[in-house]
């Protein structure tokens, strides 16, 4: 029987282990070896330790409200897009609203973790632990990894001849980036596409000299602000896009969302992507097309080889003067802590079961949360695996045995091992994967139900944006103020921008109710179908996360 749990990490996925281990009657005990919570989120000067933070100017990808915690919505006076100092305010708000400080140990650096010698029977970890110059042997029923997946840096320098020999300009990692200060009037190339590559771009262009940024795949750029002024993940994450996905063939859907994302302008002028495109990014920036516009970022293939000052690119073409190159390259994630035996059972998250638990492991009391790429926030995604985790912990919920597990992930897991900076393609769908961990762990809300016992509720389900309060309106953790959140986020989506009133007589109230009615039987089919012919499958489509 489980007891004690080892929470390691106090970012996101440690602060909702350690609720959840709370309300499943579990003692939890967080190691974090920095001296306060937020993980990532927390921004640092300097890299203290190693750790690794954002830099200075970040904001949220993912909105408020499809980001927070299930069963504790952000304020309503915070904006839809939370720089980084707001979101560890939230996060502060929630570790002290629900009490969770008392059970993290700060400045606590786990240093190994290892199976006892009767873990066949027991299930019993031992965690060794360093304070200062103290260490200290702990043992454990269970233990949540909660450390996620940006922890080294992916720095491929094999793949880019000179780099290290020839080139005698500066090169770098982007997680050693803070502010724009030290590139001021430089020639800067970015490598690598991703968020944050076309994030630093952006920045760099304002200070710089001249941005190059060069691009080995085709990507496609959103804006987080979509039609109408809405958050565009509240206006795309709906469970009736995810029916309609489901619905109709990939190759239409594919072709749908490549015109919508050329409404806002034609990718092909721009060099980024082709509709007939196979392999693919999508990336969230709102000025990057501008700055492609204006000629302050410009945009480069793969580079071939660098020499003493220059980079020389696939093409053929060469940008001479390179004072810095910066790669946004991604991490790769490493559990030195683990003992070996443990980490070689998973070279990625695509070996574990539900990307959480080691299959072969002889009694399942490692998870390892958060370690997941979603087309959604993280967030979610982390605090729906740690009520599933320690719902088993508690005996509430079962996992099938290990054969099944293993089947089950031999299934999902593409028989080639791919290259890290590749993991963009590798995304979840965040509703299949959300509703299949809510499913395990008998929370997942059910459309139909709702239709014959709630139908304004129910179309706010089914229409609306899938807000992580879906998932508090039944089974284990049930929260009462789940519906009320669900029928007021869009009133809490716009309380920030009504800092000027205008004056507006039109009364939409008669139309939305009008379409209320025309949805009813579109949600009843939906509801039915999914319930009888349910495909949950792992999306490639990337997306915003937080």
């Amino acid at each position: 029987m489980v007891r004690r749990v080892a929470v390691i990490g106090a970012g996101v996925g440690g602060l909702a282990s350690i609720k959840c281990c709370l309300d499943e009657g579990l003692e939890p005990t967080c190691f974090e070896r920095s001296e306060d919570i937020g993980g990532l989120w927390r921004y640092a000067d300097s890299m203290d330790g190693g750790r690794v933070s954002v830099y200075r100017s970040v904001i949220t990808n993912t909105s408020k409200e499809m980001s927070c915690f299930s069963d504790f919505p952000c304020p309503e006076d915070f904006p839809s897009f939370l720089p980084h100092g707001l979101l560890l305010e939230y996060f502060r708000m929630y570790a002290q609203h629900f009490d969770l400080l008392r059970h993290i140990h700060f400045k606590t650096t786990a240093l190994s973790v290892r199976k006892c010698p009767d873990f066949a029977t027991s299930g019993q970890w031992e965690v060794v632990t360093e304070t200062g110059s103290v260490q200290e042997s702990h043992i454990f029923d269970a233990v949540m990894v909660c450390t996620g997946h940006y922890q080294e840096p992916y720095l491929p320098l094999a793949s880019f001849p000179g780099i290290n020999t020839c080139f005698k300009g500066q090169y770098l990692h982007s997680r050693e980036y803070k502010d724009v200060e030290a590139f001021r009037g430089k020639r800067v190339l970015v490598v690598g596409i991703g968020n944050t590559g076309g994030d630093l771009s952006v920045e760099l262009s304002r200070v710089a000299a001249k941005v190059f940024l060069s691009a080995r795949s085709s990507t496609w750029v959103f804006s987080r602000v979509s039609d109408h002024g809405f958050p565009f993940d509240m206006v795309s994450t709906t469970r009736f896009n995810h029916f309609l996905d489901w619905l109709l063939p990939s190759a239409l859907t594919k072709r749908i969302r490549f015109r919508k994302f050329n409404s806002w302008f034609n990718h092909r002028n721009y060099g980024l992507a082709s509709t007939k495109s196979s392999n693919f990014k999508v990336i969230i920036n709102e000025e990057l097309p501008f700055c492609l516009l204006s000629g302050t970022v410009v945009l480069k293939p793969n580079v071939k080889e660098f020499t003493k000052s220059s980079a020389v690119f696939e093409d053929g073409t060469t940008e001479e003067n390179i004072d810095v190159v910066l790669f946004a390259t991604g991490y790769i994630f490493s559990f030195p802590f683990l003992e070996e035996s443990v980490r070689s059972l998973f070279d990625d998250n695509r070996s574990l079961y539900k990307r959480i638990f080691p299959p072969q492991l002889e009694k399942p009391t490692l998870a390892i949360i958060g370690l997941v790429q979603l087309t959604g926030s993280v967030m979610v995604g982390a605090e729906m695996q740690a009520r599933w985790v320690t719902g088993i912990f508690a005996g509430w919920n079962k996992l099938p045995p290990a054969s099944r597990m293993m089947a089950d992930v031999l299934k999902k897991k593409p028989p080639v091992k791919r290259n890290p900076s590749e993991r963009e393609n590798l995304k979840i769908s965040f509703i299949s994967y959300t509703d299949e961990i809510a499913s395990c762990a008998g929370v997942k809300p059910s459309v139909l139900r709702l239709l014959l016992t709630d139908p304004r509720l129910a179309l706010a389900v089914f229409f609306g944006p899938c807000t992580p309060y879906q998932y508090r309106l039944v089974g284990r953790g049930k929260w009462s103020g789940a519906r009320n959140a669900i029928l007021t986020q869009w009133q809490r989506t716009l309380k920030p921008l009504r800092t000027r009133v205008v004056d507006d007589s039109s009364n939409g109230s008669d139309s939305w109710r009008w379409m209320c009615l025309l949805a009813l039987p579109v949600a009843l089919t939906a509801g039915f179908l999914l319930s009888k012919y349910p495909r949950l499958g792992w999306s490639p489509r990337a997306g915003p996360q937080l």
